[in-house]
């Protein structure tokens, strides 16, 4: 994220303002948890996280969900727990964004939870006792919820923790794409023009 910022011209920093924080957030622990090799393959993804910062409710909760559901599969036991208290806050809070009861994310979330039914069984019991899904998840939330879901699947019993990480990052700057508002004709009329330098005609003195 460092790169990303110096490309924006931006002071030198992790958390660029040019970057939607919830994917800022991913790439940076995407970052830490693979090794050198695989950590060069994120190098051309750079480029198309700068300028990418929607303003759209429900990035925080699908880039959550995305972690979530890719992670809930491999993690352990005790870590599934939590995902799966995350991933029904995702899925409630999408679905109170998009105005229906189970849109495409939403169904991410619910095909993940049914894939482990002890999970969802022991986070709905959780959060019928601690009220936890009467608030929507916020971008602090989401933040923490992608770090769990990171470290879950760099810790997993599977042989292919760089390649599932380096697809999830791909996938979350995917989806974060898919919030961006289409550039239109009218938005290319509104920016002043100005000829390029060689196209200017000196200006007449009058002489």
């Amino acid at each position: 994220m460092e790169m990303a910022s110096f490309l924006a011209g931006e002071r030198w920093s992790d958390h660029p303002k040019c970057t939607h924080p919830v994917l800022a957030a991913a790439a940076r622990c995407v970052n830490d948890a693979v090794d050198d090799p695989t950590r060069q393959r994120l190098v051309v993804m750079i480029p198309e996280v700068v300028g990418l910062n929607p303003d759209d409710p429900r990035v925080d909760a699908a880039l959550a969900a995305r972690c979530a559901t890719q992670a809930l599969p491999v993690s352990s036991e005790r870590a599934q727990h939590a995902l799966a208290v995350g991933l029904l806050a995702a899925e409630r809070t999408l679905a109170q964004l998009e105005g229906e009861p189970e849109g495409p994310l939403g169904r991410m979330c619910r095909d993940a939870l049914a894939a482990a039914p002890g999970a969802e069984k022991w986070a709905r019991d959780f959060t019928a006792r601690a009220g936890a899904l009467r608030r929507p998840l916020r971008s602090h939330a989401a933040r923490r919820l992608v770090a769990l879901s990171i470290d879950a699947v760099a810790e997993a019993c599977v042989p292919d923790t760089g390649d599932r990480l380096v697809r999830l990052l791909r996938a979350c700057i995917d989806d974060t794409k898919s919030f961006m508002p289409p550039i239109t004709a009218q938005m290319a009329l509104e920016v002043p023009w100005e000829p390029a330098a060689k196209d200017r005609r000196p200006e007449l003195s009058g002489r």
